[in-house]
This record gives C-alpha cells, sequence and structure tokens, in this order.
C-alpha cells in the first residue's frame, strides 16, 4: 500500500490498526471520530482530525488516502463502510498484522482486521470487514462470513461456517463442519458440537442455548 490511511475510530481497534499500519511502514494520516471532545487531540503521535463526515478530509479518500473502519458495534461499521460506498465509491483497506499468517489460497474481502498471531489456513474464505483477534485460528476450509467477529484465541476448525454478523468469543471453539448463523453469538470459552441458529446465543462446554 502506498497511499496513507485515516482510521475511522478511536478504541481500540483503531489503536491496534494503527499499530499494524506502522508495522509495514504505512503512514497512518489521522483518525476521525464523532466524539468532538476528541478532536484535535492525538493518538500516539497521529491527530484526531474531526468527525466521519467532515468533506474535507473525506474528499482525500480514494484519491490521497485509503481508510478503514476501526469500530467494534456492529450497525456503527455498517453505516460507515455504506458512506464510505456511496460517497467515495471506495472499500475500506484491510489490515494484516506482519506477525499473522494468512495462507496464499484464502480467498479474503475488503476492510478486515487481522491481529498478532492469528492464523488462517488453506482454502479458508474471509469475507469483508471481519474482525479477526489476536492468536485466532480458522482452519483450512472453514469460512467467515462478512462482518463477523472472532475472538482472541478462539479456533474455527477445518470446514465450519461463520455466517455474517456472528460472534465468537475468546478462547471459544467450532468443531469442524458446525455452522454458526447469522448474528448468532457464542460465549468466550465455549465448546460449540452442534450448529447454532441465526440470531442464538450459546454458551458452555458443550455450548448450549442461552434463554433470552
Amino acid at each position: 500500500m502506498e497511499n496513507p490511511v485515516i482510521i475511522f475510530g478511536v478504541n481500540g481497534i483503531a489503536k491496534a490498526a494503527m499499530e499494524i499500519y506502522a508495522s509495514h511502514d504505512v503512514l497512518v494520516y489521522g483518525f476521525l471520530t464523532e466524539d468532538k471532545k476528541l478532536h484535535k487531540t492525538e493518538i500516539g503521535s497521529v491527530a484526531v482530525l474531526g468527525s466521519p463526515d467532515d468533506q474535507g478530509f473525506l474528499k482525500l479518500i480514494g484519491k490521497k488516502c485509503e481508510a478503514f473502519v476501526a469500530d467494534d458495534d456492529n450497525s456503527n461499521r455498517r453505516d460507515l463502510v455504506e458512506m464510505l460506498n456511496k460517497k467515495r465509491k471506495v472499500q475500506p483497506t484491510n489490515a494484516f498484522h506482519s506477525r499473522s499468517f494468512i495462507s496464499d489460497t484464502v480467498a479474503i474481502g475488503h476492510g478486515n482486521f487481522v491481529n498478532a498471531g492469528a492464523f488462517i489456513g488453506a482454502e479458508a474464505v474471509v469475507g469483508n470487514h471481519c474482525l479477526i483477534h489476536s492468536n485466532a485460528v480458522i482452519e483450512h476450509e472453514a469460512k467467515v462470513g462478512d462482518f463477523a467477529q472472532i475472538g482472541a484465541g478462539a479456533i474455527i476448525n477445518s470446514g465450519a461456517i461463520i455466517e455474517e454478523g456472528a460472534f465468537i468469543g475468546s478462547g471459544a471453539i467450532v468443531i469442524s463442519g458446525v455452522t454458526i448463523g447469522a448474528n448468532a453469538r457464542v460465549g468466550a470459552g465455549s465448546m460449540v458440537m452442534s450448529n447454532v441458529s441465526e440470531d442464538q446465543t450459546v454458551f458452555g462446554n458443550p455450548a448450549q442455548p442461552i434463554k433470552s
């Protein structure tokens, strides 16, 4: 990547993304956030420039700068991605840590965050705008849908399917061939041995549905 990056967000993912880009000698031009109290401050030595809808900075994206969306709230992330798609006709760039491993045969989309120690195996499929945290493992031929989140140290075994918007907690294990439905949630440390329905929340070993 030759162009600098503007990061949308200022939370932990934004700070981790800044370090990821620095590890690749990519300049972070600045941060954008709706929190006006943080405007004109700095994170590290990088300026918080203004709001995500500031046209003065938005007009740089797709020309002089790339964009990365760093927000772990799926609704916010979707809104920001949609805004960039419509107003700037661009997709956010990926942030892959230099100490992650992504097989040459992986099919991977746009706007993904892959932190240090993460492993994505042969012929796995990862969609767009996913958050894959430190030391997470996505084994060969597993599939991860758009806007999914895979927590630190979680293991997605071979052939498992994580559908769009699903959340897998830190240290959870999804057994080979299991499907986690769209927008489902798997609690931290859970062992998932059977399919999880759309919008369902499960927890435990073996994972069981949590009644609302």
